[in-house]
């Protein structure tokens, strides 16, 4: 190991965070030795690219940011109180724009370079080295997309996750603190999980470091552990270290449009096609596999909302047929390519009626305010989703199987429930305790240089014009 360069790349990291976060690891590429070739093995095939591909990782990409503006920005701005309507719209649309700029300029590379298990290095800073002749591999030996195209599909999951956490404190946060939030958040928690969970060699090199949930041989097609487990426990976090909203079970908070609310989730629905079908990285049965889960997953959740609140309260409400479509999409993201159509119908109906209790019984247990239901929803249906897949990829159950990339077939197998199932548990675990512990710090850290809470009156009044001078509807 080459010491004098790890501790040069472990600062040049430093800097770029402008905080270090030691509970959090190093973020730095450990040095590593070129292995000698070994002269009997197989010379790798080279790339070829499809246009096809092509045009369907851009499509994709274009849809991510669909879902997220507008219809992230929607489906919470019709959830909220009028007054604070324009706040989270104004929070997703600059969350959206920022993160696509640190993205480019150093979380690509740290997600998705070689470093250790934990993080990338700096090797693509800027994209440095990445330019249209540059290619990423995809699940198909010797299959290749343009390397940019790769970049703005992680880009769009890189800006939706952590847009997602605001949810959990709605109406009640400054503007400046979600922003810097958002900025440490993204680089010291979410870059690190996605590099441990998606990082690996690609199939032609499939015995390189890889990150340390796929080590563990954890599945994880579209993001239930990057982006729901990840935003939704960091949501819970923030509820708690913010606190409850000024009048919290004594007012009426009520969301001011429903009909906001529909057309965003429906957006989500739509935009969840290419997170789902595109992160198959190929236009091939595959992607269609993942495209049909995605539309009966949905529909199986959304019924099933429907049926409960009509058994238990009497009445369905446009609310709880939304809510469980959103269960759905979420419990079905990390098992999207991997599970066969009836297996993920039966997942949503499961996720929803564990999802329901947490939001309808275990909130208002324990008294915490999450606004919008960030952990009810999205991290309890992620860790449904991440421990279901672990069950529904056996191709006994219609399942597609892990594939083996070390074989020369390629050949797709099972390693047994139990197995499988407590490689999906370790990836939840350290997912949970990587984001909760983190997102924790650094709340803190933003509440000491920023505030988290707006002033009693100003919340009173409402973030839209205390925070930023405009309303969102006129008299």
């Amino acid at each position: 190991m080459n010491i004098p360069s790890t501790l040069k790349s472990a600062a040049r990291t430093a800097l770029l965070g402008a905080f270090t976060l030691g509970a959090l690891g190093t973020i730095a590429a450990f040095a590593q030795e070129a292995a000698p070739a070994a002269p009997a093995a197989p010379a790798v095939p080279a790339f070829t690219v499809d246009k096809g591909d092509t045009t369907w990782m851009m499509i994709s990409t274009i849809l991510v940011l669909l879902m997220t503006i507008p219809g992230l920005a929607l489906f919470y701005g019709g959830l909220v109180r009028a007054k604070n309507m324009l706040s989270v719209l104004m929070q997703v649309f600059t969350i959206t724009s920022v993160v696509m700029i640190v993205w480019v300029f150093y979380g690509y590379s740290l997600a998705f370079t070689p470093g250790n298990a934990f993080i990338g290095g700096l090797s693509k800073m800027f994209l440095a080295g990445v330019d249209v002749t540059t290619l990423s591999e995809t699940f198909t030996k010797g299959v290749a997309i343009p390397e940019l195209v790769f970049v703005i599909f992680q880009m769009s999951f890189a800006c939706i996750t952590p847009a997602l956490i605001v949810g959990a404190f709605a109406e009640r946060i400054k503007f400046s603190a979600v922003i810097l939030f958002t900025i440490l958040w993204v680089t010291f928690v979410y870059f690190p999980i996605a590099h441990m969970v998606w990082f690996w060699g690609g199939p032609s090199a499939y015995s390189d470091p890889s990150g340390l949930i796929f080590s563990f041989g954890a599945i994880d097609f579209a993001g239930g552990t990057v982006v729901h487990i990840n935003a939704g426990i960091a949501g819970l976090v923030g509820a708690l270290m913010v606190g409850k909203r000024i009048g919290y079970n004594k007012d009426v908070m009520a969301p001011h449009s429903m009909t906001l609310t529909m057309v965003g989730a429906s957006l989500l629905w739509v935009g969840w096609f290419g997170f789902n079908a595109g992160s198959n990285l190929e236009a091939n049965a595959y992607a269609v596999l993942a495209m049909v889960n995605t539309f009966v997953a949905t529909a199986a959740a959304a019924v099933t909302w429907i049926v409960l609140e009509t058994l238990l309260r009497g009445k369905a409400s446009m609310l709880g047929a939304v809510s469980g479509a959103v269960t759905g999409l979420v419990a079905v993201t990390p098992a999207a390519g991997f599970a066969g159509p009836m297996g993920v119908i039966v997942l949503g109906i499961v996720a929803t009626c564990v999802c329901y209790f947490f939001v309808s019984v275990v909130k208002n247990k324990f008294g915490y305010d999450d606004s919008l239901d960030v952990f009810g929803i999205h991290c309890i249906g992620g860790i449904i989703g991440a421990l279901g897949t672990g069950i529904l990829v056996n191709p006994a159950l219609g399942g597609a199987g892990v594939v083996d990339y070390s074989t020369a077939d390629f050949a797709a197998g099972y390693a047994g429930t139990a197995t499988q199932l407590w490689s999906q548990f370790k990836g939840v675990l350290v997912t949970v305790l990587w984001s909760g512990i983190g997102s924790a710090i650094l709340y803190k850290i933003v509440d000491m240089i920023v505030g988290l809470r707006p002033t009693a009156d100003a919340e009173r009044e409402g973030l839209d014009l205390t925070s930023h001078g405009e309303a969102a509807y006129h008299p």
